[in-house]
């Protein structure tokens, strides 16, 4: 129409000299207000369903009646701005199936030990962060240390500490935690000639002698007491300890407690000798 009034021309001579027809310079697109019932009954599932993607809402349309195809429900879908919005994935570093409890067996005492957290909380609502160190063999709890938080630092610590009184072992089994992967507690332990060895994610029942430790934890303590303070939590828990090693039979290992299997392959000479210490 600018070329019309420009030159003053008729639009069937314009139309001929540019090659457009005199239909499509007449069209007037009707495409937002034929699609303004498709488009308010996409918002309004997209808003009950926020973290469905175009898809499942093309077939809930369907349903509902309307005559519509994929390709333009994805672009009424984009025309709104109703992509999912995704939170990227944090890298994890993969462990291995063969690093398992029953697979990778601990043959003696100290050689194997294993880590995992349990969560609980006070009375006031503050959390508790719990560790738990398990050898392997003699199935003693080696350390349950509570915390309201606890980094690769804090278990670092611990396990130095557990390491400067035992020995080290030759491996720690753990799962895929960040605490327990990185690259800090990696190296440290290095040092002191201990490996560490990851279970495959999300696998947990592949360090199954610390998840049945865990277990017994929270069937025991955990789901029948409420602690008043992080002190009163830290006391009743190093108590839990003393009972589960020296008073618990245990099934696994001919119903002695954990002290006197350790006892046992102490006096048998059964005990892990780390060639770097």
């Amino acid at each position: 129409m600018h070329v019309v009034e420009t030159l003053g021309v008729s639009a069937r001579r314009a139309c001929r000299v540019v090659g457009l027809s005199r239909s499509v310079l007449k069209y007037k697109t009707i495409g937002p207000a034929r699609d303004k019932p498709l488009v308010d009954a996409m918002c309004l599932l997209a808003t009950q369903n926020p973290d469905w993607g175009y898809k499942k809402i093309w077939r809930l349309l369907k349903g509902q009646g309307f005559v519509v195809n994929k390709k333009r429900v994805l672009r009424l879908w984009q025309q709104e701005g109703l992509q999912v919005r995704r939170k990227p994935a944090k890298p994890r570093k993969a462990g291995r199936q063969d690093n398992s409890c029953h697979i990778r067996k601990a043959e003696m005492l100290n050689q194997v030990w294993s880590v995992d957290f349990v969560e609980d909380q006070t009375m006031d609502g503050g959390k508790l962060k719990i560790l738990t160190v398990l050898d392997d063999f003699s199935r003693e709890a080696l350390a349950v240390e509570v915390e309201r938080r606890m980094d690769n630092t804090g278990v670092r610590k611990t396990l130095k500490r557990l390491i400067a009184q035992r020995g080290a072992p030759e491996f720690i089994r753990s799962d895929n935690g960040s605490e327990f992967i990185a690259e800090a507690l990696r190296k440290g332990l290095e040092e002191l000639g201990v490996e560490t060895a990851q279970i495959a994610p999300g696998c947990p029942w592949q360090n199954g002698r610390n998840e049945r430790l865990n277990g017994i934890l929270r069937w025991e303590l955990l789901d029948r007491q409420v602690f008043g303070s992080l002190l009163e939590a830290r006391v009743m828990h190093d108590r839990w300890r003393q009972r589960y090693n020296e008073l618990r039979p245990h099934s696994a290992i001919g119903w002695m407690t954990p002290s006197q299997a350790a006892a046992k392959a102490s006096s048998q000479g059964l005990v892990w000798s780390s060639p770097k210490v």
